[in-house]
């Protein structure tokens, strides 16, 4: 606290020395001073809040938390989609184009669009931007990377390796941030070259390092996340799932949005679905695509390698199969919602890719399926799949349902914890170290794995 010391004791961030005389004289010569250790950061006018900023930096999605830095309490929550998706859906082509001289165009669509989210945030209170004090953001290694400008080539080649791994700490205007001008930006640390602070983050959330039991932790996305503890082990590795899950390289996916379906059953040849909002019908997001998958799976429409058979509501469309889910007088467009075979395919390679991962850490630590206690999944699409649809397409693990638990974004919470808590940064970092990171494309057996991983139904 500012009293503890006297004003010979404190330094004072220079950008808010520059502001200092004139918001002094503007406010009568009162106001609350904020302090970082000895640092003095910010001023704020009396009676103005001091504000925390915490961002789960996602490759598709940004989600971004205002917290009263006094009282903890949650302000304002929002989401945005992530601009970079225009120069690539995924991490590896965006580090392909950061290398092809993009890297700066690329950060400063980051640095806009989180400028613009706590802008919108604080609005949303009637509060200023410059009453942040404090940033803490979290993101995969190559987002994390990305967004601060630091090299990413080596994570387009391997070993993989970050260039920063440590938690870091720096003035958020030194990357392009508009809070307070005094104002710091702090990172959880990265685990390798593809699991970042984001994961860590989900760890902290979730409470997973302290696993008593086996428990098998994954943050589904665009990259997934995998973490097994066992024995006091954390044993992590990283699955390129692809964008499918978020509706993309799907004909009719879309993102959750009004409309989507998110809920789908077949019973008599009659499809009944539930959308977003309870709109008519205008596409599938991951939920609803990956339950039409286990449904026709489950009627035999197609069978474990993703071949379609006939049945009154599949027709050929040139060289693909597609499966008839709404009809055109019942969607909300001016014509059909289908599945193809195409789109099958996807979801084969999205979830053949996290059942091997979860297949490599079990043989790592001489585990089966059996032997989990816990499935935590975390994530915006884990949140809402059907765990009924993933088991039984042979993604999650065979168990008793009541062996899962969906938590939502779990990143995003694990960046509101760390906001508030210097105990819990510390702990973040200890995470990070304890981790034992496998690097599948190096792993002897995982192209078997995976080939084996993308037959449709329940592991054997």
């Amino acid at each position: 606290m500012a009293e503890e010391y006297g004003l010979a004791d404190l330094s004072f961030d220079f950008e808010l020395l520059r502001r200092l005389p004139d918001l002094l004289r503007g406010n009568e010569w009162s106001g609350s001073v904020a302090l970082r250790g000895r640092e003095v950061i910010g001023f704020l006018p009396p009676g103005q809040e001091f504000l925390g900023l915490a961002i789960d930096l996602g490759t598709t999605k940004i989600a971004g938390y205002l917290v009263d830095l006094v009282t903890g309490q949650l302000l304002a929550a929002k989401g945005v989609l992530n601009p970079q998706i225009r120069y690539g859906e995924d991490v590896m082509s965006r580090i392909s184009y950061a290398m092809k001289e993009g890297a700066t165009r690329l950060q400063e669509a980051i640095v806009g669009a989180l400028n613009d989210l706590a802008q919108a945030l604080c609005g949303e209170c009637g509060l200023e931007a410059e009453q942040i004090l404090e940033a803490v953001v979290v993101g995969n290694t190559a987002m994390h990377h990305l967004f601060l400008g630091l090299p990413v080539a080596q994570l387009g080649l391997a070993p993989y390796i970050p260039a920063v791994s440590e938690a870091l700490e720096i003035k958020a205007r030194d990357v392009g941030l508009s809070i307070a001008p005094g104002g710091y930006l702090h990172l959880l640390p990265n685990i390798a070259g593809f699991v970042g602070a984001d994961h860590v983050a989900v760890l902290l959330a979730t409470g997973i390092h302290e696993a008593e039991q086996a428990t098998l932790g994954l943050d589904i996305g665009t990259n997934t996340e995998i973490t097994l503890a066992v024995g006091g082990r954390l044993l992590s590795c990283s699955c390129a799932s692809g964008p499918a899950f978020e509706g993309a390289h799907i004909k009719d996916g879309m993102r959750a949005a009004g409309g989507a379906i998110e809920r789908l059953r077949i019973v008599d040849s009659q499809v009944e679905y539930q959308t977003i909002g309870d709109l008519p019908p205008v596409g599938l997001c991951g939920s609803g695509v990956l339950d039409a998958v286990a449904e026709l799976l489950r009627l035999g429409i197609v069978d474990e390698k993703g071949a379609m058979r006939d049945h009154p509501r599949v027709r050929r469309i040139d060289r693909d199969k597609e499966f008839v889910l709404v009809e055109e007088g019942e969607s909300g467009l001016d014509r059909e919602i289908v599945i193809t075979r195409r789109d099958i395919g996807e979801i084969q390679l999205a979830k053949g890719a996290i059942r091997a991962g979860i297949n490599v850490l079990l043989s790592e630590a001489g585990l089966t399926d059996s032997d989990l206690e816990e499935v935590i999944i975390a994530g915006a699409f884990g949140n809402y799949i059907g765990i009924e649809s993933g088991v039984a397409i042979g993604m999650l693990p065979p168990l008793p349902l009541e062996r899962f638990k969906q938590v939502g974004n779990a990143a995003g919470m694990g960046a509101k914890i760390a906001l508030i808590s210097k105990e819990m940064r510390a702990q973040a970092a200890q995470i990070a170290r304890r981790v034992e990171y496998i690097e599948l494309t190096n792993y002897p057996s995982f192209a078997e794995e995976f080939t084996r991983s993308m037959r449709l139904g329940p592991a054997r």
